[in-house]
């Protein structure tokens, strides 16, 4: 199991190995589509509120009489068919939060990782030997990795600050630390670009999970 390695300039170095334990997952798409499903859910504020009749402000005083008035009848102004009323059935702040345990995270990023690599769309990043902060040459590298229009770069906390601040603006571009990852990240890009020191630090992450 192995993958093309790139340099900066998007130029091949040649291969490397990779850990079967992160990328021979089988994916299931009930499984990632559960755990994604459940991930965005518990990113939502759950903060819309809207007035009902009993929160507008406005009289609750019978706007005129029940019969003779040639009118259709109405008990008040506050009523959601009146202009300026209340709000019927409307968003209320709520928690949507599911659970998800951080086995079925564990999992799901497995199988959103090996996903990738079955597409042939997992390669590594050589970020060494960088000498300068430059946007353009990173965002040509990019192009002749075919990285398409939603490329993840998973890198590390000590990444080359010059790496960090040429990647930084590309549009489209994720840039992610290796211990922030999640299936979604991962299944939402068009490909999986790892630093040499982003696949040790999931290498060991992984192991000590494991144990």
């Amino acid at each position: 199991m192995e993958t093309k390695v790139f340099n900066i300039q998007g130029a091949e170095e040649g291969k490397i190995s990779l850990p079967e334990s992160l990328f021979s997952a089988k994916p299931k798409a009930t499984f990632l589509h559960e755990v994604i499903t459940a991930s965005l859910a518990n990113k939502r504020r759950g903060t819309a509120d809207v007035k009902t009749r009993a929160e507008v402000s406005g009289t609750g005083k019978k706007p005129w009489k029940q019969k003779h008035t040639g009118r259709a009848r109405h008990g008040s102004m506050r009523s959601p068919i009146w202009r300026k009323g209340g709000v019927a059935f409307g968003p209320t702040p709520h928690s949507r939060r599911q659970d998800l345990p951080a086995q079925k995270r564990r999992a799901a990023l497995l199988q959103a990782l090996s996903a990738k690599y079955a597409e042939g769309n997992v390669v590594v990043l050589n970020d060494s030997g960088v000498n300068e902060t430059k946007t353009k040459t990173f965002a040509a590298a990019l192009k002749k990795i075919e990285a398409g229009r939603k490329p993840l770069v998973l890198t590390t906390a000590n990444t080359d600050e010059k790496v960090f601040m040429s990647a930084r603006n590309i549009c489209g571009l994720s840039l992610v630390t290796a211990t922030d990852i999640n299936a979604y990240i991962v299944l939402n890009s068009s490909k999986v670009i790892i630093t040499k020191d982003a696949l040790e630090s999931l290498k060991t992450a992984f192991a000590k999970e494991a144990k």
